[in-house]
């Protein structure tokens, strides 16, 4: 009579052929990508939270490609028995990553003491929205919310918005230089060694297509402006999502 494998040893011995079953499928999904948008920067590849797809990060964005890659969707992806944002969720982990490492002298912040929110803010000079949320910015600073500001020139790089960008951050007080732009005054004209142009990039990076692109602390994309007490309650309803209260 044959005895029975050990479940231990039947498992170890299914672990190469889901390896290379995962290996084929990460590849045919890399190919899809390259086959419709052959310069693009696949990030990573992963397996989606459906069964039978991949989730390519690429250029801030989340794509789904099935498994032999013949199928990519592109779009929200929802979790109905949670109804969680998988998308949202999974592109505001990748953002974290990318957003962790900019040191506090290349941020331009304005908030309380002991802030309760900080929102990470791609911001454009003559971006009207933009110019609003700052106007109301001590608004939301008694609401314990603090704005970290990067630059993000929508015309781009060497743009009349990037020039004053850059003079801002060369003004000897750069927070009431910017302070002075958002109101309309055109800064004086300065040059000196900056981040706007790494700025600018990161933005692009992380999916900025447009301004005010406001961050949550957990990546979330809260969109453009909200007034404050709104602002507030959306922060508030990230954080009870978060608890699961």
């Amino acid at each position: 009579m044959m005895r029975s494998l050990p479940i231990v040893a039947a498992l170890a011995g299914l672990l190469p052929a889901v390896s290379v079953a995962a290996d084929k499928a990460d590849e045919a999904a890399r190919a899809a990508i390259l086959k419709l948008v052959p310069q693009a920067t696949i990030d990573t590849v992963e397996p989606a939270p459906m069964a039978g797809f991949r989730q390519v990060l690429l250029g801030g964005q989340l794509v789904y490609v099935s498994d032999d890659g013949r199928y990519l969707m592109q779009g929200k992806l929802y979790d109905a028995a949670s109804r969680t944002d998988l998308t949202d969720a999974r592109l505001g982990k990748a953002r974290v990553e990318k957003l962790k490492n900019i040191p506090a002298s290349q941020l331009l912040s304005f908030g309380p003491d002991k802030p309760k929110y900080k929102l990470t803010i791609f911001t454009d000079i003559d971006c009207g929205y933009c110019r609003k949320l700052h106007q109301e910015v001590a608004e939301y600073n008694k609401l314990g919310i603090e704005f970290d500001y990067l630059f993000f020139p929508r015309s781009g790089i060497d743009s009349p918005s990037f020039k004053k960008a850059v003079s801002v951050w060369c003004a000897a007080d750069k927070k009431a230089a910017f302070t002075a732009a958002k109101g309309g005054a055109d800064p004086a004209p300065l040059t000196c060694d900056n981040p706007i142009a790494a700025q600018f990039q990161l933005g692009l990076d992380v999916g900025v297509d447009g301004t005010p692109a406001v961050y949550a602390p957990n990546g979330v994309k809260i969109g453009g402006y909200l007034p404050p007490a709104q602002m507030l309650e959306r922060l508030q309803q990230l954080e009870a999502a978060k608890s699961g209260t």
